[in-house]
């Protein structure tokens, strides 16, 4: 319900009333405008400006909002690990994920430096990745600071692996725009092939499968990245 977007914009107040919210959802759904008023020591104005960011109409629409994300999320249920590759590996084999592996594999092949960003889990797979390519011969870093200094010469003729499930993420963004004016080739992973940092990619290689939460956390499977990564490491490895 609250987005990184909507966040950023907060003021000290509206912060506050925030951090009572996400702590007190359960009783908020229920309670009048002046009784929160009260709890949280802000004005009901302050929370009309709060409810209006959040793009309601006032505090009755709020709550409503409120309320169904509650209901979302109880009723979240975790798929079973085979079903989420049996849909990736079905929609692979009608697509065109193999042809866009070997694409990937001739890009990283030609270049003389290879790095591999991401944060969260997808972080976690490219410090796997840059693990798993040099492991391969083709030595790769992992590069978690978007400001990170890298000397020109692994800039020159460089390839850049950008691993992001939502293809959303604002941090690996400004990763990617940073790269990119650098003048590295931006292959991205993410789950889709419409998302922001496929966009900005020179090749995007999408696994297409049902994103899954539980508890406000992204636990869509990574199985999918671990097979693109290691299926292009071994083309490399294996010249086609």
């Amino acid at each position: 319900m609250f987005t990184h977007e909507m966040i950023t914009s907060f003021n000290d107040l509206e912060m506050s009333l925030y951090n009572y919210i996400v702590k007190n959802s359960e009783k908020v759904g229920y309670m009048r405008i002046r009784e929160l008023a009260d709890e949280t020591h802000v004005s009901t104005a302050t929370i009309l400006r709060f409810c209006r960011k959040l793009d309601c109409d006032g505090f009755t629409e709020f709550k409503v909002k409120l309320k169904m994300s509650l209901a979302e999320e109880k009723k979240t249920t975790i798929r079973r690990t085979q079903h989420s590759i049996t849909e990736f590996f079905e929609r692979t084999l009608t697509g065109d994920l193999e042809e866009k592996m070997e694409e990937a594999a001739a890009l990283i092949e030609k270049a003389d430096s290879v790095i591999f960003t991401g944060i969260g889990s997808s972080g976690i797979l490219a410090e796997y990745g840059a693990r798993y390519f040099s492991s391969l011969g083709k030595f790769s870093m992992y590069i978690k600071d978007p400001h990170y200094p890298i000397h020109a010469k692994f800039r020159d003729n460089s390839v850049a692996v950008v691993l992001s499930v939502s293809g959303e993420t604002p941090f690996t963004i400004t990763q990617v725009d940073q790269l990119k004016q650098e003048g590295s080739t931006i292959i991205s992973i993410t789950n889709h092939k419409l998302s922001t940092i496929a966009k900005l990619s020179d090749l995007n290689l999408a696994y297409y499968v049902t994103e899954e939460t539980f508890q406000s956390s992204n636990i869509t499977t990574q199985i999918p990245v671990v097979y693109i990564l290691e299926s292009i490491a071994r083309k490399i490895s294996t010249p086609f």
